[in-house]
């Protein structure tokens, strides 16, 4: 800049009631997540207590303990939760013992004999075991589908290979996709796709996530498609 020329104008310095919504606004990004989460977790606990403890004699509750021998009257959250978590163990422990399978069998056995229960045992057993088994993969990949018609992209998981009727049908290799709605990712719909239509994605799972519950406000990262695998679809 040379003498003579033109000074620029500095710019004009927010006002008093712009300081304050920015700071506000700066305060609320910081707390509104950390108080969200441990409502949540809160309100989670709270709800494991209200289905728990009324299977709990009230001698064997501690907060009914206390209030008895201390005259302290405590909302103790929590208690639920551990007797939920110790009793799962207990139960875990039992069913890999020879009495717990014969008992575990002669139960099934005797659900086997109901029209109605049967099919809806059968049918959660089925997921629970798909779910939580050791050997397989579910839920782990994130992919991109066209999604309702050619041209529309949709975000969508990848939860295992297509099996069965499914797979012996298609005559390709299929893959069963779940497409979550937003904002709640936990509803959603079940896809079968053949694999080549099926772009799979570098992001992670909880990356994914994020960018469904937010409506794509919240957008991960991108790799450098330089170090992308080999042989990876790179999306632009």
């Amino acid at each position: 800049m040379q003498l003579g020329d033109d000074i620029p104008p500095r710019p004009a310095r927010p006002g008093l009631l712009a300081r304050l919504r920015n700071n506000f606004l700066t305060g609320l990004i910081v707390i509104a997540p950390i108080g969200l989460t441990f409502w949540l977790i809160w309100s989670v606990i709270g709800w494991f207590d209200g289905w728990v403890l009324p299977f709990i004699p009230l001698s064997y509750r501690p907060d009914i303990w206390l209030l008895q021998r201390f005259g302290l009257d405590l909302d103790i959250r929590g208690i639920g939760v551990g007797i939920f978590l110790l009793f799962t163990l207990l139960v875990g422990m039992l069913a890999k013992g020879l009495i717990g399978r014969s008992i575990l069998r002669y139960a099934e056995n005797l659900v086997q004999t109901m029209p109605v229960v049967r099919s809806v045992y059968s049918g959660l057993k089925q997921i629970a075991e798909t779910i939580l088994a050791q050997d397989q993969s579910s839920f782990e990949t994130a992919c991109l589908i066209e999604y309702p018609r050619k041209g529309i992209w949709a975000l969508g998981f990848v939860s295992t290979s297509a099996k069965g009727e499914v797979a012996a049908r298609a005559g390709i290799p299929m893959v069963s996709v779940f497409l979550p709605t937003t904002p709640n990712p936990t509803s959603g719909f079940l896809l079968f796709l053949p694999e080549d239509d099926v772009i799979i994605l570098d992001m992670s799972v909880e990356d994914a996530a994020k960018l469904v519950i937010s409506a794509g406000l919240v957008y991960p990262g991108s790799k450098d498609p330089e170090n992308a695998p080999q042989g990876a679809t790179v999306v632009e």
